[in-house]
């Protein structure tokens, strides 16, 4: 059986023969290998349009859960669901490879207990994805032998939630999330030796991880409006997250092709259900937005994760850095009171974002910057259906490096009722 030396071992080694020699990938982000994968920063589908903006901003027609003090905007019942679509092109400077996927984003929904004064919701999203195809070559040392090595990985951590906000006074509201954590990665990487002539040296390998999370986690936030003009408004918002140390437990085997994930095969048993944590960085955000009411909105804000301080299951830091992220975005509708035109009466957004990721390699830092564009379009006198597409563009060809040029469309919608409100007069 291998030591927990040996197991620390080998996740270095993967990590760098990681970004060595890429000869071909199949991935929706290469770089979600590294720690506990792509965290998401950009809320829901209108927050997406925007540049991610959600924690000074929002309206009473979609849920909030980017700042669950803005729910108390939510004067009506709101429903939404949302699905994506992911297209990624990976280049390593010889190379392309392009992957595409997609599937269901989120269920949230925001019920008012008293209408503007405290709304409570609950819904299904995810923290982190990870999702990952990677071949790569590279030389053994002090020999004639090239080493393959297949690694994949999927999965992530999602969350069911609830929120609460309260408005504590006229123009300030408070709000609280609380978060069941759940889910799995799972990681492999198989090994095979070839000799200068192609052919196989020794027996193929297989090291499979899987690492499952239960834990809860919660999020909280402030929000305060201050009336500049009779028409408009200036929105100033926080948010704070603590996920802190999130129980699991993670198995961990060295076998042969086929035999990792199996416990009672042949091989090395490296963590067999071992009980334990990560520790996720807290979480910090702030925003601010000008609104002029009923017509446009635009807002800076940012948010930082200092990743320096991540510690894997086995408490070890994996040389990563703190996240930084700043989103730029605006929106506008034309003309919301003309019922004859829905396209006139729809709301439409732009915004940039850029974030420092967690990830420096070969003294590199990985950056990511994208411009979105979206939009909300009422099918009725108050549901909406939501648009949001970006396209992006994370790492850098420098220094051996990976760049991806991406493009993220999402569809959803936004189902909203005030007749449940509303007192029968004739029955």
């Amino acid at each position: 059986m291998l030591s927990k030396i040996g197991l620390k071992s080998l996740g270095v080694i993967c990590t760098l023969l990681l970004f060595t020699k890429v000869h071909g990938q199949n991935s929706a982000s290469t770089y979600s290998a590294l720690g506990i994968g792509e965290f998401n920063y950009s809320g829901l589908t209108q927050n997406q349009g925007m540049g991610g903006l959600g924690i000074s901003y929002g309206t009473g027609w979609q849920a909030n859960v980017v700042n669950p003090a803005l729910s108390t905007y939510n004067t009506i019942f709101n429903f939404q669901a949302a699905f994506n679509y992911k297209r990624n092109n990976v280049n390593n400077g010889t190379e392309n490879s392009t992957v595409d996927g997609g599937g269901l984003s989120y269920l949230a929904f925001s019920l008012p207990v008293k209408s503007g004064k405290f709304t409570t919701g609950m819904g299904l999203g995810q923290i982190t994805s990870v999702n990952y195809r990677l071949q790569v070559r590279s030389e053994v040392a002090n020999s004639d032998l090239v080493a393959t090595n297949f690694l994949q990985g999927s999965g992530g951590i999602s969350e069911a939630y609830m929120t609460f906000g309260y408005r504590i006074a006229k123009n300030l509201s408070i709000g609280f999330q609380g978060s069941y954590l759940f889910g799995s990665t799972i990681r492999t990487n198989q090994l095979v030796v070839f000799n200068e002539e192609s052919k196989e040296v020794g027996n193929p390998s297989e090291y499979y991880e899987r690492l499952t999370v239960s834990d809860v986690g919660f999020k909280a936030g402030v929000h305060y409006q201050f009336k500049t003009s009779e028409k408009t408004n200036l929105h100033l918002g926080a948010i704070y997250q603590n996920l802190g140390n999130v129980n699991g437990t993670a198995f961990a085997k060295l076998a042969d092709f086929g035999q990792a994930s199996d416990p009672d095969s042949d091989g090395d048993l490296i963590a067999d259900n071992v009980k334990g944590n990560i520790y996720i960085p807290n979480r910090y955000g702030f925003g601010l937005t000008f609104e002029k009411i009923n017509k446009f909105a635009v807002g800076l804000e940012g948010q930082a994760q200092d990743f320096a301080q991540y510690r894997n299951f086995f408490g070890d830091p994996l040389n990563l850095q703190a996240t930084r992220k700043v989103g730029l975005g605006f929106q506008i509708v034309p003309d919301y009171l003309n019922f004859d035109n829905i396209f006139l009466r729809a709301t439409y957004r732009i915004g940039v974002e850029w974030m420092q990721t967690p990830y420096m390699l070969n003294n590199t830092n990985i950056n990511d910057i994208g411009i979105n564009l979206g939009t909300s379009i009422p099918v009725n006198q108050l549901s909406l259906v939501n648009f949001a597409f970006k396209v992006g563009r994370r790492g850098t060809l420098d220094n051996g490096l990976i760049r991806e040029s991406y493009v993220n469309f999402t569809l959803g919608f936004s189902l909203n009722d005030n007749s449940w409100f509303y007192k029968r007069v004739f029955e």
